[in-house]
């Protein structure tokens, strides 16, 4: 079922300030797929979500689930929450520790005076759902972290709601457990064919997760796209910045060549696809990702995007080395194969692809030849 937010704004006062945690929102979430909103703590996402459900009352706009307006601050309507179908997952799963597994997940539907025959049909089905046949009579404080979550997937959904939504479920798992319930929780929302939002700040879960994300930033949507758009060619440097590790190169259009534009930069001209048609004299920032960064200890290529620097760091982190390479006063960060020997100190090549790096536009008071930003 599609959701419908229009110009939504939420403000909350302090002594001494007004805060504008939601500025003008206006977003279109899909029927059927799995939207995430992503961005740094602070940034509103948790807030809009809340005004979704019907727990923030919104200062202004309207939103609407399918044909149903839930809240329109113009028209003075409000649905509560309990009328707007919906379920919830929370950070903290909310179960409750004196029921066990059966009444957990049954409870939405004893408050409804759902017939007992309905009820078993219904947690049955769903505990098969998410795995959890066989622990209808184990109590919930017996239950790991993991299957708590689950407990709590399965409570949202047994009341079949029309949207399920998320508040970074899996913030209180372990990192290997977290890996493999997202991969979980994907397969079970892709199956169910339910409209799902989805609230974190763990880049690596929106883009494991999501079929689109909206990247959001100071109470405003910055960005909307599906992952590998956002990941490889997103249309903001904020964007770029935060949705991955990311050398972001500033420097001026020298040539355009087709899908591609020369940037002259610190370290020489770089040639990088030019998505948003930048026109030449204009200062752009060249995006480049570590891992498409690739090291030789001779330059046989011939090809472009190819240069001399020196290995100044080197970290080891299981899967790969992490190094930092400096070429004249700039520091790039690259993503180097374990099987590759090299160590800090070494010269050698740096090269990357142009169709692997993109010109993102300078916003305002982002200008200059400034030192390159690295983030890691």
């Amino acid at each position: 079922m599609e959701i419908r937010i229009e110009g939504v704004t939420r403000e909350y006062y302090t002594e001494r300030k007004r805060i504008r945690a939601l500025d003008d929102v206006r977003l279109t979430i899909p029927a059927n797929q799995i939207f995430t909103l992503l961005g740094p703590s602070g940034c509103g996402k948790t807030t809009l979500l809340r005004c979704v459900v019907g727990l923030e009352t919104p200062d202004s706009g309207e939103i609407s689930i399918g044909d149903e307006v839930v809240f329109s601050h113009g028209r003075g309507i409000f649905v509560p929450p309990e009328e707007r179908g919906l379920g919830m997952v929370f950070q903290t799963y909310a179960i409750w520790p004196h029921m066990n597994v059966f009444d957990n997940v049954a409870y939405p539907l004893v408050s409804r005076k759902t017939p007992r025959g309905e009820i078993r049909e219904k947690v049955a089905k769903v505990l098969d759902l998410v795995q959890l046949e066989g622990f209808e009579k184990r109590p919930a404080t017996k239950l790991s972290g993991g299957q708590q979550q689950r407990v709590a997937l399965a409570r949202a959904l047994v009341a079949e709601p029309k949207v399920i939504l998320f508040d970074e479920p899996l913030s209180n798992l372990d990192a290997k457990l977290r890996e493999e319930t997202r991969k979980e929780l994907r397969t079970f929302l892709t199956d169910l064919h339910i409209t799902a939002v989805y609230v974190t700040h763990d880049r690596v879960e929106a883009l494991a997760l999501s079929d689109r994300i909206a990247v959001m930033r100071a109470g405003a949507i910055v960005e909307v796209g599906e992952p590998r758009k956002i990941y490889f060619n997103s249309d903001h440097r904020f964007v770029a910045d935060f949705i991955g590790r990311a050398n972001l190169v500033p420097g001026t259009v020298s040539t355009l060549e087709g899908d591609h534009a020369i940037i002259e930069t610190g370290i020489g001209p770089i040639a990088g696809l030019n998505s948003q048609g930048i026109g030449v004299g204009s200062e752009a920032v060249l995006c480049v990702r570590p891992e498409f960064m690739h090291l030789a200890a001779t330059d046989t290529s011939g090809a472009r995007n190819v240069f001399r620097g020196k290995v100044e760091t080197l970290v080891f982190v299981g899967d790969a080395y992490e190094g930092d390479i400096r070429i004249g006063d700039t520091l790039l960060t690259t993503t180097i194969p374990p099987a590759v020997e090299v160590a800090a100190g070494d010269d050698l090549f740096i090269s990357f692809d142009p169709d692997h790096c993109f010109l993102l536009p300078v916003g305002e008071g982002e200008g200059g030849k400034g030192k390159v930003e690295s983030r890691k």
